[in-house]
């Protein structure tokens, strides 16, 4: 049992499960638009996540803890090379209005890491900013990116399931405040410090309305996809409602990372 936790706490830990969970969402994307010959593109948005989450995290935290986590550092650096590799072989297969796409979320990632304002610090300091980073990151990279490389032209309902997606990564990024409150610096200003955590929970409520309602205002109402929305809403509004400051990190760095890959094979099943 004691193995298995191990090798559970590397997934988490190495950004595999996130990195799986931008994975699905992009499919989603591939899948609304028919997007053919797409595994360069998953494959791309799987290796960056990686190699993304990993830059942003792994410096501080080991200095931190160097002694707990020097050998699995050592295991993390070593895929998240890979990773990387991996990322700069398909940069180099894309056309270049892709690479030219792919510039703005990675010097966004950058901005987030690096402090390159003087007195300023990273992006990840900002006052209340960092989960509108995180959330327009995720959009521009399982949304717009697979459209870019299908070349899709972008019309009305590009700008709504953009909406749809940004709702869906803010309020899950929610999550993560809410059980964080006490452990994050109070100068972020995260959603939950600012407004306090039922508040919070009330917003997120909200949003995932606005999500579902998104499809009901639409000209034609497509049955299934609403009823998907509705499910996928009302699971996340239940990790939203049951998250708390005592909750273990797995409740929100496995389920509740989990969803977006809950949401992708119900969607499949659905429509095979």
């Amino acid at each position: 049992m004691l193995y298995l936790k191990k090798i559970l706490d590397f997934y988490i830990n190495s950004s595999a499960h996130v990195s799986l969970s931008a994975l699905a969402l992009t499919a989603m994307t591939v899948q609304f638009y028919a997007i053919s010959d797409s595994f360069h593109c998953l494959l791309f948005v799987f290796c960056s996540t990686l190699v993304g989450y990993n830059f942003v995290k792994y410096d501080a935290l080991a200095r931190i803890q160097q002694n707990k986590w020097r050998i699995e550092l050592k295991f993390i650096v070593f895929l998240s090379l890979f990773a990387f590799l991996v990322c700069l072989y398909l940069f180099f297969q894309f056309h270049w209005y892709v690479q030219l796409f792919v510039v703005f979320p990675m010097f966004l990632t950058l901005l987030y890491t690096l402090p390159f304002f003087p007195n300023k610090g990273n992006a990840r300091n900002w006052k209340g900013v960092k989960i509108y980073i995180v959330s327009f990151c995720w959009v521009l990279m399982t949304v717009f990116f697979p459209l870019v490389f299908g070349r899709i032209t972008l019309d009305s309902s590009v700008f709504w399931l953009s909406i749809q997606r940004f709702i869906l990564i803010f309020v899950l990024v929610l999550i993560f405040e809410i059980i964080d409150v006490t452990k994050d610096d109070p100068h972020l200003q995260t959603v939950p410090q600012m407004i306090g955590v039922e508040k919070t929970k009330k917003l997120g409520y909200l949003l995932l309305t606005i999500l579902v309602l998104i499809d009901v205002l639409k000209p034609q109402i497509h049955w299934i996809a609403l009823s998907f929305k509705i499910l996928v809403s009302v699971t996340i509004a239940l990790f939203l409602y049951y998250s708390k400051e005592t909750k273990s990190r797995y409740y929100s760095s496995f389920w509740a990372e989990g969803i977006p890959v809950f949401w992708w094979l119900l969607f499949t099943l659905l429509k095979s």
